[in-house]
This record gives structure tokens, C-alpha cells and sequence, in this order.
């Protein structure tokens, strides 16, 4: 489709949405969203093909599952591309935005992103409060490990990572974590914000205005803040404004895409931190799973290194006899009736 096919289409559907077939799409949304919570999912994975049919399809138990819609074609593609603020004139550009519904008396916060090839444009609906409202007590089954994420931000300064891949909950645990901060200057820096916060001030990233991470964390350390919390590490310049960050003795918390702590540990390494600055400032790093019970509540299995764990990988190179592994976690965490093993199996390879 041309260019000015694709903005003639968008300006059609915008002024369609102004009657009834608006309502029946928001509705259609609001139908799909609902058995993604029923099945505790929190993407959405929507492929529109070059012939305008439009696939709609959900990970539930570890499986790409099809949705039956009655809206299989572009028009609902279009439609949450307007809702999200979408440039529907451009559907070749990677884009993301946000928004919200509501869903059985739950307002929803949703992020649509998407990407194009020559032959599919995909996106992806993230339900970003698909939750609710939890505490510290409810991020692990493990007591212990709950207590350390409560006293993480008594800390006065230091650098704490949350590393996993994509879903594990990483976001989750730092929203928890800085919910519970009384007393404190928090000022955060996401790409893009996903829950507001009225505890703390939140900045975006804004490609366009030229705000990157790492000119926002300098922007943000000029505000004398007592916790900064950087959404995701991508890059050197971020990675290493992180660590300078945490050296000039304020509290950083951050994620990182990795699947253990010992590798989130080389990718920062990989980003350009020198290694002897990374040794001082690292007060602790954990690996993360999300995994549903038999029961179908997420929890989340953490591979947990704290300070003194930190302290020994970098003078020995390996970790301690005492140091347990994301999979020794799951499987404590299944013999508390936490998680359930068949879910979580594909972790234990």
C-alpha cells in the first residue's frame, strides 16, 4: 500500500470513529482483553497481513495460542493505532504509544507498539497494570528475599540491577519496590513511562525532543534526587552514566535484560564499565522469572547475588557454596506449592 493510500485509509477511519463503529471496536478490544487477564496474560500479539487479514494470537502457558475475533482484518489494527496516537498516515515506522480502557470495572494501562516488514506489520498490546496493586510481600514466596527488596531503598547510595528477559516482571518488582518509599526525593526515566506514579516524578524518554538516557540522568541529577530509578540499561552511554550516577553516592535502580546474574554482570561489563567502578558501586543484582502456580497466580523466582555475593563472584570469579541458582530457586519455590514445575520446565533445561 503507498503512502498516500495508508494516510487517505487513516483519515477515513478517523472520522468512522466518530459513530457507532468506534464503540463496536472498543468494545472487540475490551472482549480480547478480558481473556488475557482470565489467562494471566500480559501480550498481545497482532499481525496485520499484506491483504488486510489481521491475526490475533496470545502466549498462554508458554504457547502461541489464535484468538477467535469477529474484527479479523485491518480496521481493528487501525483502530489501536488511533487509540495509541498512532501516526496512522506512517504504519512503516516502528511507533509506540499508550492508553487506557477499562475492563469489568479495572482500568487497564496499555502500551501498542509496532514494527513493519514488507509483508507483515506486527504489534504487540502490553496490559501494563495487568497486576494490580501488590506489595513487596507478593513479589517472591520467598520471606527472605522479600525482606532484602524492602530494605533496598534505605540504602543511602549504590547501584541495583534487576536483570531477566522480556515478561519477567522486572518493571513490576521496581514499581513495588519505589511504591513502598516513604520520605524520599524519586525521580525515574523510562522509555516510555508505563504506570504513573503520583509518589515520584517521572520523565520519558523522548527521542525527538533529544532526551535520551543518559542526557536525563543528567538532567535529573541536577534535582538533587535521593533515589533515581532508570527504566532499562540499553547502551554505554546509559550503562555507564548509571554507574556515575551511583558513584557521586545517590541510590540507583535500574533493569537489564539478561537471563542470569553473572551475565547481566558481563553485559554491563560489555557496555564499557570498568570493572573496578562497577565492583564499588553494585550493592546487588538478581535474575528473574514469572511463572504461574497451579493455582494460576504469577509470582515471581529470583536468582538473588546481595552485596557480600557481589563482593566474592568479583575476587574468585564464581560464586560461593552458598550461592543458590535461578534453577535451585524454582525448584524451592515448587516445594512451596509457589510455582508450578510444568511452566516453569523449560527453565530447568
Amino acid at each position: 500500500m503507498t503512502p498516500v493510500c495508508q494516510r487517505n485509509r487513516g483519515i477515513a477511519l478517523l472520522h468512522g470513529y466518530r459513530d457507532s463503529r468506534r464503540q463496536e471496536m472498543e468494545e472487540e478490544l475490551k472482549r480480547i482483553l478480558a481473556i488475557a487477564l482470565k489467562h494471566h496474560v500480559t501480550d498481545i500479539h497482532l499481525n496485520l497481513m499484506e491483504d488486510d487479514r489481521l491475526r490475533i494470537e496470545m502466549r498462554v502457558d508458554g504457547v502461541i495460542r489464535k484468538v477467535r475475533s469477529a474484527e479479523e482484518d485491518g480496521r481493528f489494527f487501525r483502530y489501536l493505532m488511533y487509540r495509541a496516537n498512532l501516526d496512522l498516515s506512517n504504519s512503516m515506522i516502528p511507533q509506540t504509544g499508550r492508553f487506557e480502557t477499562e475492563v469489568d470495572g479495572k482500568k487497564l494501562a496499555l502500551r501498542f507498539a509496532l514494527v513493519s516488514s514488507y509483508h507483515v506489520t506486527c504489534g504487540v498490546i502490553r496490559i501494563l497494570n495487568s497486576h494490580g496493586a501488590i506489595t513487596t510481600d507478593m513479589l517472591s514466596s520467598d520471606p527472605e528475599q522479600n525482606a532484602y527488596f524492602r530494605s533496598i531503598c534505605t540504602h543511602r547510595s549504590g547501584l541495583f540491577v534487576f536483570s531477566g528477559p522480556t515478561g519477567s516482571g522486572k518493571t513490576t518488582t521496581l514499581y513495588t519496590i519505589l511504591n513502598e518509599v516513604t520520605g524520599k526525593k524519586i525521580f525515574s526515566l523510562e522509555d516510555p513511562v508505563e504506570i504513573y506514579s503520583e509518589k515520584y516524578v517521572q520523565l520519558s524518554v523522548n527521542d525527538k525532543a533529544h532526551l535520551s538516557y543518559a542526557d536525563g540522568i543528567r538532567q535529573l541529577m541536577r534535582h538533587d534526587p535521593d533515589i533515581v530509578m532508570i527504566g532499562e540499561i540499553r547502551d554505554e552511554p546509559a550503562a555507564q552514566m548509571a554507574v556515575r550516577c551511583a558513584l557521586t553516592g545517590h541510590l540507583v535502580v535500574t533493569s537489564l535484560h539478561a537471563g542470569s546474574c553473572i551475565s547481566a554482570i558481563d553485559r554491563l561489563l560489555d557496555l564499557g564499565v570498568a570493572k573496578l567502578q562497577l565492583q564499588d558501586v553494585l550493592r546487588s543484582i538478581s535474575c528473574q522469572r514469572l511463572y504461574a502456580s497451579d493455582h494460576g497466580k504469577k509470582i515471581g523466582v529470583y536468582e538473588l547475588m546481595d552485596r557480600k555475593e557481589v563482593d566474592y563472584y568479583f575476587t574468585h570469579q564464581h560464586t560461593s557454596p552458598s550461592f543458590r541458582t535461578l534453577q535451585e530457586q524454582i525448584l524451592l519455590a515448587a516445594e512451596r506449592g509457589a510455582v508450578s514445575l510444568a511452566e516453569a520446565s523449560q527453565d530447568l533445561d
